[in-house]
């Protein structure tokens, strides 16, 4: 017995010497005092300086959507009309595809106002045609046209302001009078860069105070018109002086801008540009009052909003310029298709 209780003492002492290690003293509360228990929050590491920058870059952005406004829209329309040969109506079978788009980007930042456009419009038809004793489809343009333009404005007083216009044009591909002239190699009526025509402008603008009126009014006294032939493989001239690529005049120009949408989805918008342009060398060269005739132009274009994604769009133009050709020029189109639009306001 003594021996059990010798091996139970040396146990005791083991383990009040183990446990002596773990708890000392100095960590152990005193008897009767009070245990707080501390809510320590963990540091997320984000410092001060990393949450100011972090706002600044925000604050930033904000002001970035303020000052810049974007538009974009883009079309997709098309029509396929197909007959057999049993039809008794008669009838060609005909493929339709048209695309376009437009963008327009203006900055405003205190008194200075940038505009920047671009459009493009480019389609193609198939019909049956003969050729060389044989009936086939022939693939023909019908639209084409690619436009660029920017215009930088400073404020003078209120609805008037002063800058300038500078606007490009020309188009993509080779036109030709009919789809036989194509097929046979016949000479081209135009080309890209043939014509190309860049316009640029010193000036005033008035935008009217009316709110459902949105129109503006450029009156440039300065202004200056070029006109380009880089192909010189086509039977029009467009003006250019022979064995030239190009051709500049100088005068004064005057152009209307009308841009609004109705509905409160905007299942309608009208868009409308009347330019003119009159040239001093015309002027002076003149013999008579009725050889002073200006260059204009006078572009519209309805857009009806059916659903989100489904739109018609008519698009008339007229031009004249007495230089290409002493006719009034006439341009008219009626399409339906898939549309998309995206604006940042």
């Amino acid at each position: 017995m003594k021996k059990f209780y010798s091996i139970l003492a040396f146990a005791m002492l083991f383990t009040v010497a183990d446990l002596s290690a773990q708890v000392s003293v100095e960590e152990a509360p005193a008897v009767g005092e009070k245990i707080v228990f501390e809510d320590v929050i963990k540091d997320t590491g984000v410092s001060v300086g990393e949450n100011a920058e972090l706002r600044r870059k925000a604050d930033r952005l904000a002001l970035r959507k303020e000052r810049n406004t974007i538009d974009f829209t883009a079309n997709l329309h098309g029509s396929l009309t197909a007959f057999s040969k049993s039809w008794q109506a008669s009838g060609d079978n005909t493929i339709t595809v048209l695309a376009n788009m437009s963008f327009l980007h203006t900055y405003k930042k205190g008194r200075f106002t940038l505009s920047n456009s671009a459009s493009a419009k480019f389609g193609y038809n198939n019909m049956q045609m003969e050729l060389e004793g044989e009936r086939r489809g022939v693939w023909f343009k019908n639209v084409d046209e690619i436009a660029l333009s920017t215009s930088p404005q400073w404020a003078m007083v209120k609805n008037w302001t002063y800058g300038a216009n500078v606007k490009f044009r020309t188009q993509f591909a080779p036109g030709y009078e009919n789809r036989g002239d194509k097929q046979i190699g016949n000479s081209r009526v135009s080309n890209f860069m043939t014509p190309g025509y860049l316009d640029a402008s010193v000036g005033f603008t008035y935008v009217f105070p009316f709110e459902k009126l949105p129109f503006k009014l450029n009156l440039s006294p300065l202004a200056m018109s070029a006109t380009y032939r880089h192909d010189f493989g086509t039977s029009n001239d467009y003006g250019v002086p022979v064995g030239y690529k190009s051709k500049y005049e100088g005068g004064l120009s005057v152009q209307v801008d009308f841009d609004r949408t109705w509905g409160k989805n905007g299942w309608l918008r009208y868009r409308t540009t009347a330019y003119s342009f009159y040239g001093w060398i015309t002027a002076l060269s003149a013999t008579k009052f009725s050889d002073i005739v200006p260059t204009i132009r006078w572009e519209n274009t309805i857009d009806i909003k059916a659903t989100k994604y489904i739109s018609t769009q008519i698009y008339f133009q007229l031009y004249y310029n007495k230089a290409e050709i002493d006719k009034l020029q006439v341009s008219s189109m009626l399409s339906v298709g898939l549309t998309y639009r995206f604006n940042n306001k």
